[in-house]
């Protein structure tokens, strides 16, 4: 079956040129032209992937970004935000709201394929997670729920143990404070995000040399480095 990517915006041009593309290049393709009519048709049918413009009449991206990831139907279904807006605030609040990715108008719609391919790949990779997951000579065991250094057992809580994996299966990929308190602690709302912080420091204490692979993206959140 054809992944189905959904195309959110109201500039009639800007969908044409986008639709036309993602089905040239073999996609399925259904469209909304403001926010709300976005999240009736996402949560209806859950596309694959979602490529959601900025500037939207009554609700904008960012608000329904925000909403989409608090909707279990849609809250691990990828979304790609474009937008006029180059500023550095737009881009870091986007990916704080959940966006996995971010394009900045104009666009070549060649690099919005690329996008796109990669992210649908990496999705399909992490359906089949790994038993154990190695990085020199950090080795997470994940069914034995042992985490190692040099072959030295690290003590660690549960929630520790789950931040970790769930940052270490992500490798490369930044992640918000908001996204760890749904996928680590399971919190449906958001709740004060100093409860990561506070878990990331003792999980760094822990890590000793290891926690070299934990990087702090400021403003956003937690990035696990190989």
């Amino acid at each position: 079956m054809k992944p189905r990517i959904l195309v959110v915006d109201d500039e009639p041009e800007a969908v044409e040129l986008v639709e036309f593309n993602l089905k040239q290049a073999g996609y399925t393709v259904s469209t909304a032209a403001d926010g709300a009519e976005a999240l009736k048709k996402a949560h209806s049918q859950p596309p694959d992937l979602i490529v959601l413009d900025v500037m939207l009449p009554e609700m904008d991206g960012f608000e329904a970004c925000k909403v989409l990831r608090l909707d279990p139907a849609t809250t691990k279904v990828p979304i790609i935000m474009l937008t006029a807006k180059a500023a550095e605030i737009d881009r870091v609040l986007g990916l704080e709201l959940g966006a996995d990715d971010y394009l900045t108008k104009p666009f070549s719609p060649r690099e919005l394929l690329l996008r796109i391919k990669k992210i649908l790949a990496r999705g399909a990779t992490e359906e089949k997670p790994k038993d154990q997951l190695r990085f020199g000579d950090l080795l997470i065991d994940i069914p034995r729920h042992i985490a190692s250094w040099k072959s030295k057992a690290i003590e660690l809580t549960a929630t520790e143990f789950k931040l970790l994996t769930v940052l270490a299966q992500r490798a490369g990929r930044v992640q918000s404070r908001d996204h760890l308190l749904r996928d680590v602690w399971e919190y449906d709302s958001l709740i004060d995000t100093r409860t990561v912080d506070t878990h990331m420091r003792r999980l760094r204490e822990k890590l000793g040399p290891a926690s070299k692979h934990l990087d702090t993206v400021r403003g956003v959140g937690y990035r696990f480095v190989e």
